[in-house]
C-alpha cells in the first residue's frame, strides 16, 4: 500500500513553517498517543505515521529531498529501503521527540498522562551517520539497480549482544530507578519548584553495567568490515542523497543505529548527454545523407532503435524520441531523447570530388532560397537571444 503524503499526514501546507510543522504533529501525537488509546492498533498506526512524517519535515535536508522526489526519494521500505522516515518501535519515536510534549504527558515526557503509562525518560544512544559516493551509469539510472558495498564501521558486540555487560548482566540504576532522571525540589520566593536532569550515576541510561564485557570494553560495539546490499530506484540524479535506515554505525549499549547516507555520483557517458530527464544524442551526417536522406543507428540507454532521415534535412533540426529518456524518479513517466541533427563538412576533397562539386554549385537546388535564409536567420536569432 502506497505512504500517504507526509503534508496530508500532519494536515499542513506544502509551505508550512517549522512551528506550524511541529505544532501540526503534536496534535497528532497527542490525538494518536498510544496511551490515550489502549489497544487501539488503528491509532498506533497513525502515531507512527505521524511520527514518520514529521521526522522528514523538521529535517531541512530530508524535507528539500521529499519536496523534490517524493517517496521515492525517502523510501522508506523495509529491508533497506531509502528514508528518512519510519520506527521499528515505539520506543525509537518516544527517544527522538520525547521533549516535544513538554509536561504534556506528566514528567516531562510521555506516559502517565493518559493511561498511567510509566515510559522512563530515559536516554539512548545513537548511532553516527555513515556517507558513502556510489558511482551509476545511465544505464543503472534508468533501470535501477541493486548495489553491495563493504564499509568499516561500527557493529554491536556479538559476545554481548550489544548490551556492554559481559554475559549480558545489567542492573537498575539505584539512584534513578531506571528513569535516567533525577528530580530535586527547591524552596524559592514563588513556591517550591521541581526539576529534572539527567542521572550523575548511569549517564541517563538507567541501568548500570555489572562487569564491562571483554570484547567491547564495555562500549557493546566493535568495529568490522560489513557488507551492505540495497537498491536504488530508476531516475536519480547527480548530487542526489539517499539514506538507508539503520546502516551506519551501531549505538553504544544498544541504543539506535545511524543512517548510511548514499550519495550519487553520475558517470560520462560515451555518445549521450543527460538533461534532467531527457537525453541528448548528437547525429553527424555526411552531406550526401542529409540531402538524399538515410536511417541512422540510434544508441538509447535501453538498446539501439533505428530512425528515419528524410531527405532535406537541415543541420540543427532535432528529432525527438519520445519516451526514450530516463525515467522520473517519482515514477511520473519518462523523458525523451534528443537527436541532434549535424553535417560534416569535409576539410579535404580529392580533385575528382571538387569536380563534382563545382558542377553542383551552379546548381539552383543547392542555393538557399529567400524562404529558407530567413528562416535561419531567425533560427539563429533566437538562440543568440
Amino acid at each position: 500500500m502506497s505512504k500517504r503524503d507526509y503534508y496530508e499526514v500532519l494536515g499542513v501546507a506544502k509551505g508550512a513553517s517549522d512551528a506550524e510543522i511541529k505544532k501540526a504533529y503534536r496534535k497528532k501525537a497527542i490525538q494518536f498517543h498510544p496511551d490515550k488509546n489502549p489497544g487501539d492498533k488503528q491509532a498506533e498506526e497513525n502515531f507512527k505515521e505521524a511520527a514518520e512524517a514529521y521526522e522528514v519535515l523538521s529535517d531541512p535536508q530530508k524535507k528539500q529531498r521529499y519536496d523534490q522526489f517524493g517517496h521515492a526519494g525517502m523510501g522508506g521500505a523495509a529491508g533497506g529501503g531509502f528514508g528518512g522516515g519510519g520506527f521499528s518501535n515505539m520506543e525509537d519515536i518516544f527517544s527522538a521527540f520525547g521533549d516535544i510534549f513538554g509536561g504534556h504527558f506528566g514528567g516531562g515526557g510521555f506516559g502517565g498522562g493518559f493511561g498511567g503509562s510509566s515510559r522512563g525518560r530515559t536516554r539512548q544512544n545513537r548511532g553516527s551517520n555513515l556517507r558513502v559516493k556510489v558511482k551509476l551509469s545511465l544505464e543503472d539510472i534508468a533501470n535501477g539497480v541493486e548495489k553491495t558495498i563493504k564499509v568499516n564501521k561500527y557493529v554491536a558486540c556479538k559476545h554481548c549482544g550489544g548490551s556492554g555487560a559481559e554475559g549480558n548482566a545489567t542492573e537498575t540504576c539505584h539512584t534513578c530507578h531506571g528513569t535516567g532522571q533525577v528530580t530535586q525540589i527547591r524552596n524559592t520566593m514563588l513556591g517550591q519548584m521541581q526539576t529534572a536532569s539527567v542521572c550523575p550515576t548511569c549517564q541517563g541510561e538507567g541501568k548500570i553495567i555489572k562487569n564491562k564485557c571483554k570484547h567491547c570494553s564495555g562500549e557493546g560495539v566493535v568495529r568490522e568490515a560489513e557488507e551492505i546490499t540495497f537498491n536504488i530506484p530508476a531516475g536519480v540524479m547527480e548530487g542526489m542523497q539517499l539514506s538507508i535506515n539503520g546502516k551506519g554505525n551501531a549505538a553504544r549499549r544498544g541504543g539506535v543505529p545511524g543512517d548510511l547516507l548514499v550519495y550519487i555520483e553520475e558517470e560520462e557517458h560515451e555518445e549521450l548527454i543527460r538533461d534532467e530527464n531527457d537525453l541528448i544524442y548528437n547525429l553527424i551526417l555526411t552531406v550526401p545523407e542529409a540531402i538524399l536522406g538515410t536511417s541512422a543507428e540510434i544508441p538509447t540507454v535501453k538498446g539501439k532503435v533505428r530512425v528515419k532521415v528524410e531527405a532535406g534535412t537541415q543541420p540543427g533540426k532535432v528529432l525527438r524520441l519520445r519516451g526514450k529518456g530516463l525515467p522520473s524518479v517519482n515514477g511520473y513517466g519518462s523523458g525523451d531523447l534528443l537527436v541532434n541533427i549535424n553535417v560534416y563538412i569535409p576539410e579535404n576533397t580529392s580533385r575528382e570530388e571538387q569536380k563534382v562539386l563545382e558542377k553542383l554549385k551552379g546548381s539552383e537546388n543547392f542555393k538557399p532560397s529567400k524562404s529558407a535564409a530567413k528562416s535561419f536567420f531567425k533560427k539563429m536569432k533566437n538562440i543568440f537571444d
